[in-house]
């Protein structure tokens, strides 16, 4: 079944919700690129907060430029776009804030366990046996945050989103993919589940900037932690370059970035792909 696009305008444009624009595509590559490429060429016709949803993505993005194609009607796939007046150092904490929010309201909503997996996983533990690099976890989702320099002032920043909704098992791209469906949610409507990240990324925005951009204290980061499957596990984390680090993740730093302890000591993380090697000893 397609989005009604009048019925969630109804539901999430103020004053009935939070966004201030919110845009129904039947097919788009990304819909991180194509909003870049809108507010670049017209700042003002994306008032914000602003949503641009699609029903397919056909060249979908990740981090380190990877892609990824979501069958149509089986996922929530969008990007937001917020112009938020936060302090540089907030920025590292955006994509574990969204992944929060994510969290929050599938917990809610579907009565699934979902977790993050640092930096931008949404993950469930199915229990059905081991995939290399996530152990039981499961991905149902994830988050790329981007910034975009505007020439009208403060710079946009996008939050994309991709939750795996529907999805059979051969609809699946790679073996530690997963759906809500699949996981044993309570409800797997995608009307639902969006209705429900809105108003919880909503939530998680207004306190961080009661907070002036500070998730330490506003409560957040420990909120972050504790939803956090990463940390007190052995990890490999593949870094950029090529280089690897092994360890145990031992917690997120004052800016979200990952504190590994490895051979040598103490590292921060600030980006990387983290490999789940072995659970926490108890």
């Amino acid at each position: 079944m397609t989005f009604d696009a009048d019925r969630l305008r109804s539901l999430l444009l103020a004053p009935a919700g939070p966004l201030a624009r919110l845009e129904v595509v039947d097919e788009v590559g990304s819909t991180n690129s194509a909003l870049a490429d809108e507010l670049r060429a017209a700042p003002s016709l994306w008032p914000t907060p602003g949503l641009l949803l699609a029903e397919r993505q056909t060249a979908g993005r990740g981090r380190s430029g990877r892609t990824w194609v979501t069958p149509a009607g089986t996922s929530v796939t969008g990007t937001f776009v917020l112009r938020p007046d936060l302090p540089s150092a907030a920025l590292g904490w955006l994509p574990l804030l969204a992944g929060l929010g994510v969290v929050t309201a599938l917990r809610a909503t579907a009565g699934v366990r979902a977790s993050l997996k640092w930096p931008n996983d949404i993950v469930v533990d199915n229990l059905a046996g081991h995939v290399e690099g996530w152990g039981t976890w499961r991905k149902l989702g994830g988050i790329l945050t981007e910034v975009v320099p505007l020439a009208d002032g403060a710079p946009a920043v996008l939050v994309g989103l991709g939750i795996n909704v529907t999805q059979r098992p051969d609809e699946l791209p790679v073996p530690s993919a997963t759906s809500l469906a699949l996981s044993g949610a309570r409800h797997a409507d995608r009307e639902s589940v969006l209705v429900a990240v809105v108003s919880a990324l909503a939530l998680v925005a207004e306190r961080l900037t009661a907070a002036h951009g500070d998730a330490v204290s506003a409560g957040l980061a420990g909120e972050v932690a504790t939803a956090c499957v990463t940390l007190g596990r052995t990890v490999h984390v593949d870094l950029p370059g090529g280089t690897r680090l092994d360890g145990v993740a031992q917690r997120l730093d004052e800016a979200g970035a990952l504190v590994v302890r490895g051979p040598d000591g103490d590292r921060t993380v600030l980006a990387g792909d983290v490999l789940l090697v072995r659970s926490p000893q108890m």
